[in-house]
Formats: structure tokens, C-alpha cells, sequence
């Protein structure tokens, strides 16, 4: 274990690529004929698991949903999940958890923009542009509501 220790921390990608996608336009053709512009709902998850030693897969999935709010219709809904595969070997427990919730998926997420840019054009509609994360903020926030969960069980 001392030579792991001393050892040089290591990071590579292994490979990137769309794990799913998934578009539905629930109400096409006639949904084309709408003139309103869309309220656009974006839900962002991303996870990290290991694959086997030292290797793990990272994703980041986001759908996008697009409603028209005056009638209640769904014009249409993008699911895109973007992976990768990261070798991440002789790093302490919490850089890697830094690792596998910050940087990998500020790897991962302008792939995951131009996945849901492209498909929303090729769906017929206006490019969605996802706006950057902050996936630091994203993860400390995380930690700060894991805290405060534990802290509220303990009491």
C-alpha cells in the first residue's frame, strides 16, 4: 500500500460517448403551426460508477422539456445522457470524489450541449443552448444539503 501512496496520481479519458437520447414531439405535426415561444424546463443529474479498479464511467444526463404554457402542450422533450470512461488512480478519497463530480463532467457537458443543440434542429425546432454549469458549485452544494441532512437525522 506505501508504494500506492507515493505514487503519481494519474487521469485519462478512456472514451467519450452518447450513453442515450431520447426525443419525443408528442404533438407533431400540428405542434409546428405554433407561434408562442416555449417555457424551457432543464433537469441536470450526473453520477459517477466505478467500472473496476480505478476506472469509472461518469455521466451527465439533462432533459429538456419544451411546453407551450398558454395551452399546457408539451412541444416536444430531449433526454441526452453523455459518458465517459476515466481512468482515476492514486488520489485521495475526497479528490476523487472532486474528480468523478467536477471535473469529468466539465469533460462531458459541451459534448452534452451540442448533443441537445443538434437534436432539437434535426427534431425541426430552434437550437436548444444549454447555459454553462458551475459543477464545483453544483457538487458543494451537494455536500453542504448531505450535511445538513445528517446533521437533522442526528437531532
Amino acid at each position: 500500500m506505501s508504494e500506492a501512496a507515493g505514487a503519481q496520481p494519474i487521469f485519462t479519458i478512456e472514451k467519450l460517448y452518447v450513453k442515450d437520447l431520447s426525443l419525443e414531439i408528442p404533438h407533431a405535426p400540428t405542434i409546428f403551426l405554433e407561434q408562442e415561444q416555449p417555457q424551457i424546463d432543464l433537469q441536470l443529474h450526473n453520477q459517477a460508477v466505478s467500472v473496476e479498479d480505478g476506472v469509472f464511467e461518469v455521466s451527465v444526463t439533462v432533459t429538456v422539456t419544451a411546453r407551450l404554457a398558454e395551452k399546457g402542450k408539451t412541444m416536444f422533450l430531449v433526454e441526452a445522457k453523455q459518458a465517459g470512461i476515466f481512468q482515476v488512480r492514486n488520489l485521495p478519497e475526497e479528490e476523487l470524489d472532486t474528480v468523478l463530480s467536477v471535473v469529468c463532467p466539465n469533460i462531458l457537458y459541451p459534448y452534452l450541449r451540442e448533443v441537445v443543440s443538434d437534436i432539437s434542429v434535426r427534431a425541426g425546432f430552434a437550437p436548444v443552448l444549454l447555459n454553462p454549469i458551475n459543477f464545483e458549485a453544483l457538487h458543494q452544494q451537494q455536500k453542504q444539503q448531505q450535511v445538513e441532512a445528517a446533521a437533522a437525522v442526528t437531532h
